[in-house]
């Protein structure tokens, strides 16, 4: 296997070393997603390790979506997932080491940027899908979760179509605050008027991303988050 010597876990547990060594041998091999590893009892046996310390790396890794272990087969290298992010941010949140205002300031920058993408980038069937969640949420009505699950889509059909794929696993990283916020936001538009001038937001950044119109798109999302928020923090 040939894994190269590393100097990155000097101090660090075993399981640490481990884990390194995994990775190393990833980017060595240039392994993309879908490859299979070795098994970790060849790992264990290369790195003088046992086979409990190898299980433990290789299921860290896996939690980390590094890697795809299934039963009965080998590990494959894993795909980018940013539900692992999402997690991280919802822990930031839960213990106050970020603010929730602050969550929503980085994702209004990100998403302005994935707007004005969309428009340049999108296919025929991208505008389609995001116009599709933009009709969606106008039919789900007074469905909280219908609204939530399509408002969800939406924006991450728009970084989909920006053709960015680290932008779209950070946009879905949002989701675990997203599920909680746009419920909570929704509750507060407490009139047919507030709830229709969201609702035509979403229209107008899928209208501008349709017309390839990046400048408009990116005012559109401007506009929407600046309501957003309001709605949230209170503004």
């Amino acid at each position: 296997m040939s894994v190269a010597p590393t100097r990155a876990t000097d101090g660090g547990s075993l399981v640490d070393h481990a884990m390194h060594r995994v990775r190393e041998h990833i980017r060595i091999h240039d392994l993309k997603v879908g490859d299979t590893l070795p098994g970790e009892g060849r790992f264990a046996n290369d790195l003088g390790v046992s086979r409990a310390v190898m299980r433990e790396a290789f299921g860290a890794l896996a939690a980390l979506r590094l890697l795809d272990v299934g039963n009965g087969r080998r590990a494959r290298v894993g795909a980018i997932d940013g539900s692992v992010m999402g997690r991280a941010i919802d822990h930031a949140v839960a213990t106050a080491q970020v603010s929730v205002a602050e969550v929503w300031d980085v994702r209004r920058t990100l998403e302005l940027r994935t707007a004005e993408l969309a428009a340049v980038n999108r296919s025929d069937a991208d505008a389609a899908a995001i116009m599709r969640h933009a009709d969606a949420m106008r039919a789900a009505g007074d469905d909280l979760a219908e609204v939530t699950r399509h408002d969800i889509r939406f924006h991450q059909a728009i970084a989909q179509a920006g053709g960015n794929g680290l932008f779209l696993q950070i946009v879905r990283s949002f989701e675990p605050l997203m599920t909680v916020a746009v419920p909570t936001a929704w509750q507060t538009r407490v009139t047919h008027a507030q709830r229709e001038n969201i609702l035509h937001q979403h229209h107008e950044i899928a209208d501008a991303i349709r017309h390839v119109d990046p400048a408009r798109a990116a005012l559109a999302m401007s506009e929407h988050f600046d309501a957003s928020i309001g709605n949230l923090f209170g503004r």
